[in-house]
């Protein structure tokens, strides 16, 4: 046990907070307290006026998504709204998808009609269902 002129510490976290705490103790092979030392002696440098800008995004062609439908895609029409755009994309003729996005987002993209863009779909979810039709009785 610690002497008292040692000074303690005391706060609470949370289970998930303890359990990171427990899990990075076992990967790094040190104690808690060797753990929590370090942080706080690393809170020693003068903290920045300002956060440090954020790197630029990847162009279009340099990224790489998990996606496997990447469609390429024609803007037919945008609506906007106050928070969201709805936008109409033709990916074929006659073939058209709807999407919803942020207004923030849509214009970000500097979206027009006639502009090409790609319709970028990942879902984890897709159902189908059918109308039951009554089976004739007898």
């Amino acid at each position: 046990m610690p002497r008292k002129q040692q000074g303690w510490i005391t706060f609470q976290s949370s289970e998930e907070e303890r359990q990171l705490l427990e899990e990075y103790c076992q990967q790094s092979q040190r104690t808690k307290t060797e753990i929590l030392r370090e942080l706080l002696r690393s809170l020693n440098s003068p903290v920045p006026a300002s956060p440090p800008p954020l790197p630029e995004p990847p162009e279009m062609a340099t990224l790489s998504i998990s996606a496997r439908n990447v469609i390429p895609a024609s803007v037919k029409q945008v609506i906007w709204g106050t928070v969201n755009a709805e936008v109409v994309l033709e990916v074929a003729p006659h073939v058209e998808l709807v999407a919803t996005i942020t207004k923030a987002s849509g214009e970000k993209l500097g979206l027009r009609t006639g502009k090409t863009v790609y319709a970028v779909i990942k879902s984890s979810n897709i159902m189908i269902g059918e109308i039951a039709t009554q089976q004739p009785s007898g």
